[in-house]
């Protein structure tokens, strides 16, 4: 028969965490502490997936790689065809995927031996405006002949860039004194340097040939160039 005190003695060793005490003369507790062994139980890990890819076409790819943050603390970048596969404990977890001050998060649920995958291309795509560096026309306001056309500058990169566009429209008009209808262009260059993760509006202001009764085109923009 083992001895009781014996017994005692073992579980406690076998226990992480035994507390460990003194006495004074009268019996008194003076002091305690606690001792922990940090370990990671088998069955309390699982594997998640962060990506960009989604169900984009290589045209709408992004270009960059933006951070990850799981639980307020990075973890690595994400670009498209390059994910991030971690492995982290079982339970709720909270995934951010940033470009500058403009996030996307999701709360996600880790499970034993179930993958779980977070996809963040169409709300990052959404938020950014693009997932590439473009120029487009947001509006264009006719006025007899003066014509107003606006456009947007989007840098969906962690970097600021310069950028430039060609924008055309074309019209047609009532010439005074032959009375013919002549068909004319007027066309502006654009050029604005975009903080990273941002966007911004541009206006370009064109006096038409004088005249009357006119007819306006849709307006057009070349291909953003962006360095």
């Amino acid at each position: 028969m083992v001895p009781c005190a014996l017994v005692m003695a073992a579980a406690c060793i076998l226990v992480t965490g035994c507390l460990s005490q003194k006495m004074n003369d009268t019996g008194e507790n003076i002091s305690r502490s606690q001792t922990f062994t940090s370990f990671t139980i088998v069955g309390t890990e699982g594997p998640l997936t962060i990506s960009l890819d989604g169900s984009f076409t290589p045209e709408d790819a992004f270009i960059d790689a933006y951070p990850v943050s799981l639980d307020n603390l990075v973890v690595g970048v994400v670009s498209t065809k390059k994910p991030i596969t971690l492995k982290e404990i079982v339970g709720n977890h909270t995934v951010k995927v940033c470009c500058g001050n403009r996030c996307e998060q999701q709360n996600v649920t880790v499970r034993f031996g179930k993958q779980q995958s977070v996809d963040f291309s169409e709300r990052l795509k959404k938020n950014l405006g693009s997932s590439k560096p473009v120029a487009r026309i947001t509006g264009y306001y006719p006025n007899n002949n003066q014509i107003t056309i606006t456009v947007e500058f989007i840098n969906p990169t962690t970097r600021s860039l310069a950028m430039s566009a060609d924008v055309s429209c074309g019209y047609t008009y009532i010439e005074s004194g032959s009375y013919n209808r002549i068909g004319n262009t007027v066309q502006g260059h654009l050029y604005e340097t975009v903080n990273s993760c941002d966007r911004t509006t541009k206006t370009l202001n064109f006096n038409l040939a004088r005249g009357s009764s006119y007819l306006y085109d849709i307006p057009t923009i070349t291909p953003v160039i962006a360095r």
